[in-house]
């Protein structure tokens, strides 16, 4: 972050900002466009693609830039970004091939529309920068072989909790303790609500029902904690994670079983603990002359020692990922190679034959972490894939669906990325 604001400022003093490309227009996507053209000198939002330009447009207003371009054509968009004007579009394809865009940030949230801008995003010489766990949970390791491969930055996001979980995590092992668990501190898990349990919260909060489920029906953290597990190798102990109550995080040490997490490291998260909603990753370190050091700083008596963020900010902190991308081709998160964690999906209720499943924050399913290793082995269906698919069996409440429940939607580009994730890592 340090570096990353003093290279900001360079860049603006240099009248040569960093350009972003958004694709998402939304709640998240018109805050980051008010953020970035009010408070990140060296940083525009040089074009926004939304399906409904119109939004897109709002965007702009929200953040009191006027004149805005509306762009049906490659050429108009290029000419549109060169000249320093605003410009929306509703198709992303254009903002992902404009040559003079540095970084794209993703922000909608669907897997099937994502995959399409991410792949294309990528093609062209894009940094990518996924404000999209369901994207990258699901494709996230072969989207990382792509990136790869063309010389570009594929990552989550800062302020979203992988980012802040990456950043600590980095922050931990960097003073001389060893990552054994990186969790999230949750307020609500209740695996049966719906968007009409939550459509008042929504409302509220001006999100979606359905984003507003995801947080509370467990899907969005088991995706959150998939990515951090694909990123620092790290597993479940338990399919759905432990995630014991407790009232302070500092309560987290004694709260996992030592010897997996000095196996394999854990992903996991603890339900009611203040101070919510943060993320918090614990360090080990046995040795005794520390350990002195340690409960004269008032962290305990170890050698399982808890350290915290007490927040996170998702858009205020997404220009920065933006940033360390273009400028020092640095991932906040990122996977390491094969997957090892997978989000499968679980019948919210009795499930009939002939039914259709309605996706992430439905009402028919919910999304469950598990190691990789056990959803490949019994076929599972992957939540991020599970939209549009057609039930070939009745599923009883609480059951795992798997691939042979279903009848897959045709032609989805996701479907083709997974199955070359799972030819790429396990042939």
């Amino acid at each position: 972050m340090i570096i990353v604001d003093t290279a900001l400022k360079k860049r603006a003093a240099e009248g040569n900002p960093v350009r972003v490309g958004l694709v998402g227009a939304g709640y998240i996507g018109r805050g980051t466009t008010l953020q970035v053209e009010h408070y990140v000198p060296g940083m525009r939002i040089a074009a926004i693609a939304n399906r409904t330009a119109a939004n897109a447009e709002r965007a702009y207003a929200e953040a009191g830039l006027a004149d805005v371009v509306s762009a049906t054509s490659q050429d108009q968009l290029n000419a549109a970004v060169a000249a320093g004007r605003p410009v929306v579009t509703a198709d992303p394809a254009l903002v992902c091939k404009a040559d003079q865009i540095d970084v794209i940030i993703e922000a909608t949230g669907h897997v099937e529309f994502s995959s399409h801008v991410a792949l294309t995003g990528i093609e062209h010489g894009k940094h990518m920068v996924l404000m999209n766990a369901e994207l990258d949970a699901t494709v996230g390791p072969i989207l990382k072989v792509y990136a790869d491969k063309a010389g570009v930055v594929v990552t989550n996001a800062d302020g979203d909790q992988p980012g802040v979980m990456m950043n600590l995590y980095r922050f931990v092992a960097s003073i001389g303790y060893k990552p054994v668990l990186v969790g999230n501190i949750k307020g609500l898990q209740d695996y049966y609500r719906t968007p009409e349990t939550q459509k008042g919260f929504a409302a509220q909060h001006g999100l979606s029902p359905e984003m507003a489920t995801s947080f509370a029906d467990g899907t969005k953290i088991s995706m959150e904690n998939a990515i951090v597990a694909n990123a620092t190798g790290f597993k479940v102990g338990r399919r759905g994670m432990y995630g014991p109550r407790c009232n302070h995080v500092n309560e987290a040490t004694e709260l996992f079983p030592a010897d997996q997490l000095l196996d394999t490291g854990l992903v996991d998260y603890i339900l009611g603990a203040e101070p919510g909603p943060g993320v918090f990753v614990l360090g080990h370190n046995d040795d005794p002359v520390r350990q002195g050091y340690m409960q004269y700083f008032k962290m305990g008596g170890g050698p399982f020692y808890c350290f915290y963020v007490p927040y996170h900010l998702p858009h205020l902190e997404v220009p920065l990922t933006a940033a360390r991308a273009a400028l020092f081709q640095d991932a906040a998160v990122a996977p390491l190679g094969e997957p090892v964690c997978d989000v499968i999906t679980v019948a919210k209720r009795d499930l009939r034959a002939g039914e259709t499943l309605d996706g992430i924050g439905g009402f028919t399913c919910y999304g469950m972490i598990d190691n990789y290793a056990v959803s490949a082995q019994a076929e599972m269906l992957p939540m991020g894939l599970s939209e549009g698919c057609r039930l070939t069996h009745d599923v009883a409440k609480d059951q795992v669906v798997t691939y042979a429940d279903v009848t897959l939607p045709s032609g989805r580009l996701c479907d083709r990325l997974r199955d070359e994730q799972t030819q790429h890592f396990f042939g």
